[in-house]
């Protein structure tokens, strides 16, 4: 009796593990739009950009269930160039941050402060290891 116990617990186990691993790479990297934002922000204006950007970052991610990724991040060597990878689940989950009241406002507050915008549209690569990555993150 205790040998089926166990086999039906490994069993059960294996199956939940499997489905677990299959659910998390259930999305399809050819409808998730990604980008990279690639942003020269005004010297002066540095301080003040940062801290748009990241109340910006945060709400996007944290209310937005289509937002992924909002990550930004600068160079060592210039930190008024700034990067920011763009994660969305899809072309709708991005028409609809455009039209959020945070996206909105950093949108109109740093107009001013930013020098060049460039904008590159990425495709995923290896789509079963994304998942993985934010996974780890803890």
């Amino acid at each position: 009796m205790k040998k089926l116990s166990l086999l039906f617990f490994t069993i059960v186990l294996c199956v939940s593990c499997k489905q677990e691993n299959e659910a998390s790479v259930g999305f399809s990297s050819e409808e998730m739009m990604i980008r990279l934002s690639e942003i020269e922000i005004e010297p002066e204006y540095l301080d003040e950009y940062l801290a748009i950007l990241q109340e910006e970052s945060r709400a996007s991610v944290k209310l937005e269930s289509g937002v992924i990724s909002i990550y930004p991040m600068y160079q060592q060597e210039k930190p008024n160039e700034i990067r920011i990878l763009e994660i969305y689940a899809d072309k709708k989950a991005y028409e609809s941050h455009l039209e959020t009241s945070h996206f909105k406002h950093y949108k109109e507050t740093t107009l001013k402060m930013v020098k060049s915008l460039k904008l590159v549209d990425m495709n995923a690569i290896d789509e079963q290891t994304m998942p993985i990555i934010f996974k780890k993150i803890k």
